[in-house]
């Protein structure tokens, strides 16, 4: 028999699992469905959906349709940015920053097609996300970084996980839109922070120059986490309930990443599609805590951030009208429609105080880091990667360093770290 040639072995090779110090443990069986939750979040995503499309046209019910979409994939494949970035810098186990790559990669193609042709729907123009090259890039990305670790979630992490019932999660979301409230009410200490324009690679080299470039810089990415990966022989990452059989799984069951990912890309491209602009998160929370704000007696139209004219718009209409306030919430139900239909939506009681302090500082540091750094793991680095924007590239680098930082102050709270000996990370 002879033997594969070469060429073929190393392609093999490079799709197969990275190397693990022990088996990954098989899934356990998924718990019975939760009926009353399942019913509930149900009813709440009829009842919305029909209510924003009824009052507010076509586009914002897609948008929330989108938004449940999202929150349903979020929850099925576990997608993870926080844990991936802790596994990453804890263990060097690279599954998670592969699985980015991966929806990074698609987006961006996705993104290429539809700006570099300018196809929208409802009326809109497809635009990329870029943000400026400067100090509120670099402070914001590194505090969102040290606060997702703190917190426990990033912002899309937040939503779903609040969505799917975690206690101290909704502890992170509060802290999170008091941050971002925070942080608009003094727009004016940081708004000028030395920083360069924004530099989109298609503005020099085209779409597809701008797309080539990206795909090899991901590439790159997948090669270098996987000789990581080699040298360190992580723990591999710990399974989550499934249901057996393929269909079964699809509704009731965890979801490989590389599907997750797809999902999510195709959704994100969605929103841009329909919206005009990329999917984000966290400038929802500015608006949901200013609107707070003005309810109980304040004037936050007064604030200089919401006197920018695009923000002065948000602001000025109806919430269950502003894009990422639709996804947001459609995120939120939508997970919780899929944790009930996998039997794993729960309300957990008894959060240890330490835990519960660090999932409000969490969250006030990733709503400071984001308004900081004009975005966050979803409208910075996924949204500006994927339009080839030089931001996004610099924000994910940061938080990098910033992951690092804040895996030394997590045993501060009586958080653990993965450890080379552990038996999954």
């Amino acid at each position: 028999m002879t033997a594969p040639p070469v060429e073929a072995t190393k392609s093999v090779a490079l799709l197969a699992p990275s190397p693990t110090s022990v088996p990954r443990p098989q899934a356990p069986p998924a718990p019975p469905v939760r009926r009353v939750p399942l019913v509930v979040s149900a009813l709440i995503a009829v009842a919305l959906t029909g209510y924003v499309w009824s009052a507010h046209g076509a586009r914002p019910g897609v948008l929330l349709l989108l938004g449940l979409g999202l929150g349903v994939a979020l929850f099925h494949s576990r997608f993870g940015f926080t844990s991936a970035w802790r596994q990453l810098v804890a263990v060097g186990n690279g599954t998670g920053l592969r699985a980015h790559t991966l929806l990074l990669g698609t987006t961006a193609t996705l993104f290429a097609l539809l700006i570099g042709t300018g196809t929208g729907v409802f009326g809109s123009v497809p635009a990329p996300s870029a943000g400026s090259l400067g100090v509120g890039l670099l402070a914001g990305s590194f505090l969102f970084a040290v606060g997702m670790q703190l917190g426990g979630a990033c912002a899309s992490g937040t939503l779903f996980a609040v969505g799917s019932g975690q206690s101290s999660i909704v502890l992170t979301l509060g802290g999170f839109i008091a941050g971002s409230t925070l942080a608009a009410w003094q727009f004016g200490l940081w708004k000028d922070l030395p920083a360069f324009e924004p530099v989109v690679m298609a503005d020099h080299i085209g779409w597809f120059g701008s797309w080539a470039v990206t795909m090899v810089a991901l590439a790159l990415i997948v090669l270098v986490s996987r000789r990581v990966q080699a040298r360190r022989n992580p723990p591999p990452t710990g399974p989550v309930p499934s249901a057996r059989g393929a269909a079964a799984r699809v509704l009731r069951g965890s979801w490989p990443p590389a599907a997750g990912a797809l999902a999510l890309s195709v959704l994100g491209a969605g929103v841009l599609l329909v919206s005009g602009g990329a999917w984000g998160v966290t400038s929802a929370f500015s608006l949901w805590g200013s609107e707070l704000v003005r309810a109980l007696g304040g004037h936050p139209e007064t604030w200089t951030f919401w006197q920018q004219p695009k923000n002065a718009e948000m602001l000025a209409g109806p919430v269950l009208a502003d894009k990422n306030s639709l996804t947001d919430i459609g995120i939120m139900i939508g997970a919780a429609v899929a944790a009930a239909l996998g039997g794993t939506w729960t309300l957990h009681r008894g959060v240890p105080w330490r835990t519960a302090v660090a999932a409000v500082l969490g969250g006030v540091l990733m709503g400071i880091g984001a308004r900081l750094a004009g975005g966050c793991n979803i409208g910075a680095y996924l949204a500006g990667i994927a339009s080839g924007s030089l931001h996004g590239w610099i924000w994910g680098a940061v938080a990098i360093l910033g992951t690092w930082a804040g895996l030394r102050l997590r045993p501060l709270f009586a958080l653990s770290n993965p450890k080379p000996g552990d038996s999954i990370c």
